[in-house]
């Protein structure tokens, strides 16, 4: 029997299958891993109670509603202070606080993105910056309709609502909910996931790896997923000429050798580690993105790319 306060290997193959979508049946979960509905149930429930799941969240990528998204690294583990430092430029898309007194930053903006960068330069003088820098955007298309926008707004406060309920809520019909639902589950900037507590993980190291392209991006991320998927703890994120790899370990040391591992990757320019120790996972960005849309007479919200 597995201890009740700590992860082992079949929790985190559900953590795994929830992070990358948490609409996924207990069903669906338990024919992947070879338990039953009925224990995925048990040891989701048990997560949640424990902490180790603190809340299912749908993540959008910002350039699906017309945003660009600056990251910045910082100094201090302050997070009321970063964010307040944040809000001077633009609003949160996520904080991550790591091991080593360094803070994770991505904001989104709506324009003129060097100015802001120059301006989050001489503006946040109260962390120190260690490295600021855009997202390329990754180009991927999406097709939001209003209709999709306002199933988004319930989705955001339960990613996992049936579809029934949906329908009860938005007064849209069953069959509506269902194709938009589709839709959202397949598009690649849309995620229906989960904010975890890594410092709950027990005998388990959750790590982000931030992967620098230089040559071919597809070539080189078929490398990646050959070598280290058995590292894997969701789905890797990719951006034009960036991939950020979100794996586990038991053993700090194979850590620093997966790290070690991916900077010698054809096509790999860097790759910076990072241990995380809280995620947070802010959503009102969305909420004013969905109110200006909603404002707007166009019925089809489509962003390929942000200038």
């Amino acid at each position: 029997m597995p201890n009740h306060d700590k992860l082992d290997n079949i929790d985190l193959k559900i953590l795994s299958s929830l992070l990358d979508n948490c609409r996924e049946s207990d069903r669906q979960i338990g024919n992947k891993i070879g338990i039953s509905g009925n224990a995925v149930k048990s040891r989701i429930a048990r997560m949640i109670e424990n902490r180790i799941i603190e809340n299912f969240a749908l993540k959008i990528e910002p350039t699906v509603l017309g945003y660009n998204v600056l990251y910045v690294v910082t100094t201090g583990q302050d997070v009321a202070k970063i964010l307040k430092q944040v809000g001077l430029i633009g609003e949160p898309f996520f904080v991550v606080p790591c091991v080593g007194g360094i803070t994770v930053c991505a904001i989104v903006v709506k324009e003129d993105v060097e100015q802001k960068i120059e301006l989050a330069k001489n503006l946040m003088r109260d962390v120190r910056i260690l490295n600021i820098f855009e997202a390329e955007n990754p180009g991927i298309r999406s097709d939001l309709t209003k209709t999709d926008l306002e199933i988004i707004r319930y989705l955001m406060k339960d990613p996992q609502l049936k579809i029934e309920d949906l329908s009860k809520l938005t007064k849209l019909s069953t069959k509506t909910i269902t194709r938009s639902l589709k839709k959202l589950q397949d598009d690649e900037a849309i995620q229906f996931t989960l904010v975890y507590d890594p410092e709950k993980f027990g005998q388990y190291i959750p790590f982000a790896v931030l992967v620098w392209i230089k040559d071919d991006l597809v070539s080189t991320m078929n490398q990646l997923k050959k070598s280290f998927s058995s590292a894997f703890l969701q789905k890797p994120f990719i951006a034009k000429n960036q991939i950020v790899l979100f794996c586990y370990s038991n053993n700090i040391f194979e850590l620093d050798n997966i790290t070690q591992k991916i900077r010698s990757v054809n096509g790999v320019a860097t790759a910076d580690l990072f241990i995380p120790r809280q995620i947070i996972l802010p959503q009102r960005w969305i909420n004013n993105a969905i109110k200006t849309a909603e404002a707007s007479n166009r019925l089809h919200l489509t962003y390929q790319s942000v200038k």
